[in-house]
């Protein structure tokens, strides 16, 4: 940050912003296309002009709060774009240049540019039509870019298409805003921000206030807009709740999106919906969740929706709220087109539980065509929610269902890949005579399914196998190259095919199946390969022996097909490589396998692990630089095998501050 922009930034700037020579501060970030994108980028240009504010730069004294927040908000809707309607990984770009080149000590333009990897698809503009059923977070759409931008444009280059807007210090408002949030045109007050001798006079004592009341820090609601709760349906709108609904709320929508996000469970999110709402924008709120499947458009007398979550200012009347609610669920019309609608409609008051008069609606929560649930909200004393109210709950209203359907879809995901692995590891290890043996077992994303996997099973004839392995790539499409190898290194082993036969059998079925029944699993799950997305090689890396004990000890036969190679301990500390590298499977059609014989005598330990203990990362070192797991192994001379695994483990945990990025395997066998 504060560097210096160098040749390559300065030429994938966008066209129509041109960069301007000197010494100018510039920032660069590359953001993953996720729900995070936009908070991140908030984050990233909020400290960036923080930082430039302080710089000592001309002009840079008119870097204030003002243009911070006009710039995080712009960012905020031109990434939300990016990630919903790209949906490739996002990068950000953000400078300051001179408002006019030439003329250094002048005003300073702050200038965002945001580029995604799908220009075939153009920036939504609130004013284009909705894809039927869709209800996408598409954030507010460019004109709130274009009401605070001096000057925005479009820029498509090969493979990338970037938004950019350049913005300049103004004390002025900017109405366009308020249309952008749905609202009506107000009373006679609009007409003297025509005014500037009007400005003059109350922008700085309005200001002042905002600072003293703290609006904007949404601890509680804003003064401005219980006057805009007031009982009459079309109480006119003053100056500062038009300023709260313009940048207040939709810096709320934007911290909204952002906590909610992140949260992985339905009913969290139910919870934090009220508390978002209540009591800013109502006195008291409800949730209710839907069956996915069977859905409440058209009720049919199947199981009703659940109240997840209620909640009121006044926590002693949530309880009989709850019970009132409960007696009396929504029944959401179904439209004249067919399609869910998430408008709100006018919801019964529950006079009975709160008392006096009130008003009450309920907004359809509706995510990728599909009705997840209710959301109700309700305030005593009025008859009629303020128009620019009800737009702010609808819109945060598409953010609750958005993060709703990713809690669904990421609880599938997590049912889905536990019942993966439950199918992918043996449900039992199976205990060696002469030998003992310990496993450590550790998968990146807990509930798996990993990369990693491992084995050790009985093949007969008085032979034991061990298998430990390391398949390209994660999730669905690995468990489904583990399900092939597992299975068929049994079948192989027990059919009585010698290590190196095994190898070279599990390689051409590698090669015939698993490549068109992994990229099968990688459609169902993250849908059709794009243009020019062919089957992608599956290869597996891959330790595989085989145990035979006898008198005095245990023989074994082992190959290593492009995996770390294991290491041999003895009783006085020597480490010794116990097989030779080989070809990885899946990649090499003609390659032939070959086996190495060693013998463990009591006390000797063989050790064998996965890259995630080897290439186990502290800055640019690795654990297994200049033999550092051959060093670690000899330290752990004289101990039992369940002892050597878990202090190999605390050793790899130890090497760096952050937890491991990869999976974890490794798996010791003792000669008694």
């Amino acid at each position: 940050m504060g560097a210096i922009p160098t040749q390559r930034e300065t030429a994938s700037r966008a066209g129509g912003a041109p960069a301007h020579p000197g010494r100018l501060p510039y920032t660069h970030a590359n953001l993953a296309g996720s729900p995070l994108a936009p908070g991140a980028a908030r984050d990233l240009v909020r400290a960036a002009l923080t930082e430039w504010a302080g710089l000592g730069l001309p002009g840079g004294e008119e870097l204030g709060e003002r243009l911070v927040q006009d710039a995080t908000l712009v960012v905020s809707e031109l990434v939300t774009n990016a990630v919903v309607h790209a949906g490739t990984d996002v990068e950000l770009g953000c400078r300051l240049e001179e408002e006019e080149p030439g003329h250094p000590g002048g005003r300073l333009a702050v200038v965002v540019e945001v580029s995604d990897h799908h220009p075939s698809r153009a920036p939504r503009d609130d004013g284009a039509p909705e894809p039927p059923y869709e209800t996408p977070e598409y954030g507010r759409g460019l004109r709130i870019v274009a009401g605070l931008a001096d000057a925005w444009g479009v820029t498509y280059r090969r493979g990338t298409k970037t938004v950019w807007a350049r913005l300049l210090p103004s004390a002025a408002p900017y109405d366009i805003e308020l249309e952008a949030l749905g609202g009506h045109p107000f009373d006679h007050e609009h007409d003297h921000e025509h005014d500037p001798k009007h400005h003059s006079e109350h922008s700085e004592q309005w200001e002042h206030s905002e600072r003293c009341e703290g609006a904007d820090d949404f601890l509680g609601p804003a003064p401005g807009l219980l006057a805009a709760l007031a009982p009459e349906p079309r109480q006119p709108v003053g100056r500062r709740d038009r300023e709260w609904l313009n940048r207040g709320a939709l810096s709320f929508l934007a911290e909204a999106s952002d906590l909610l996000a992140g949260q992985l469970d339905e009913d969290l999110v139910a919870a934090l919906t009220g508390q978002l709402l209540v009591p800013r924008l109502a006195d008291w709120c409800a949730v209710w969740l839907e069956d996915e499947v069977s859905g409440r458009g058209e009720w049919t007398g199947g199981p009703g929706p659940r109240l997840a979550r209620v909640w009121h200012g006044s926590e002693n009347l949530i309880e009989e709220l709850r019970r009132a609610l409960e007696k009396d669920p929504p029944c959401p019309p179904c439209p004249p087109d067919g399609g869910p609608s998430s408008g709100p409609e006018p919801f019964p008051w529950p006079g009975a539980a709160l008392g006096g008069p009130g008003a009450a609606l309920a907004y359809r929560l509706i995510a990728g065509g599909r009705p997840l649930g209710t959301l109700v909200i309700g305030r005593a004393g009025l008859l009629v929610f303020p128009d620019e109210v009800t737009g702010l709950v609808e819109d945060l209203g598409r953010r609750v269902a958005l993060a709703i359907g990713a809690a669904r879809q990421y609880a599938r995901q997590v049912t889905i890949s536990a019942v993966l692995q439950r199918g992918l590891l043996p449900g039992a290890v199976a205990q060696i005579p002469g030998v003992h043996s310990a496993l450590v077992y550790e998968p990146r994303e807990q509930g798996g399914p990993s990369g990693d996997f491992y084995d050790l099973f009985p093949a007969g004839d008085g032979r034991w196998c061990f298998a430990i392995g390391d398949v390209q790539g994660k999730g669905p499409e690995a468990a489904v190259v583990i399900g092939l190898a597992r299975p068929w290194l049994r079948l192989l082993a027990r059919e009585g095919y010698g290590v190196a036969d095994v190898l070279d059998r599990l390689n051409q079925l590698l090669l015939d199946d698993a490549t068109e029944a992994a990229d099968a699993a990688a459609r169902a799950f993250v849908g059709p390969a794009g243009p020019g997305d062919g089957p992608q090689t599956r290869f597996l890396s891959l330790l595989y022996g085989e145990l035979a004990p006898f008198e005095g000890g245990v023989r074994c036969t082992l190959a290593s097909a492009g995996h770390p190679l294991p290491l041999l301990l003895g009783p006085d500390g020597s480490v010794a490589t116990a097989a030779h590298p080989q070809t990885l499977l899946g990649v090499i059609e003609d390659v032939m396998y070959t086996s190495d014989s060693l013998e463990l005598r009591p006390g000797d330990s063989l050790l064998c692990v996965t890259d995630g203990v080897t290439e186990r990362r502290s800055g640019s070192r690795q654990f297994d630089d200049e033999d550092g797991l051959a060093v670690a192994l000899a330290g752990c001379a004289g101990l039992d095998a369940q002892l050597i695994a878990e202090r190999i483990r605390h050793l790899v945990h130890e090497f760096g501050e952050l937890p491991p990025e990869d999976d974890l395997a490794l798996l010791v066998l003792q000669a008694e």
